[in-house]
């Protein structure tokens, strides 16, 4: 007799694909040796709003989720272009802070952003709730940039 395998997470995302094969698989090449490998620039936009999702999912006063926090605040860093790279700190959620649980992301539009292109946009709207249990939502336009094969994530406009 065989035992089932439990179930992989789903990607925060929405893809519908199971963590370790969506935005998980680019995390972990980040983590493993610093590799920033997602194809376009929606696919660098869903593995951010997963790292920015796991942030809110894990209780960081833990060895795991404290682990987790420092490994999602490097990629977002590393992803985000040099001039307009926020410190850890900024992204880091304090003792006091309970940051933002987002529930589900939707992918309204994308200009360019292939993998043979230099220049995209990502267009997004994002659902969560916030420490009061307030629901929180968020419509960003992205802009990304692509140098040397890696995309990063240069700024947005929000609204809402």
């Amino acid at each position: 007799m065989t035992r089932a395998q439990p179930a992989a997470e789903p990607c925060p995302c929405g893809r519908g694909l199971a963590y370790p094969d969506c935005c998980g698989r680019w995390h972990a090449a980040f983590a493993a040796n610093g590799t920033l490998a997602a194809p376009t620039a929606e696919d660098l936009m869903r593995s951010r709003y997963t790292a920015f999702a796991r942030l809110g999912e894990v209780d960081p006063a833990t060895d795991d989720g404290a682990r987790t926090v420092a490994a999602m605040v490097a990629y977002l860093r590393a992803t985000w272009a040099p001039e307009t790279r926020p410190a850890a700190a900024d992204l880091t959620p304090g003792p006091e802070e309970t940051p933002t649980v987002f529930t589900r992301l939707a992918v309204t539009d994308t200009t360019g952003g292939g993998p043979f292109d230099t220049v995209g946009t990502v267009t997004f709207t994002a659902l969560g709730q916030d420490a009061s249990g307030g629901r929180v939502r968020m419509t960003e336009h992205s802009r990304f940039r692509r140098e040397g094969g890696v995309w990063r994530y240069v700024d947005g406009d929000v609204a809402g």
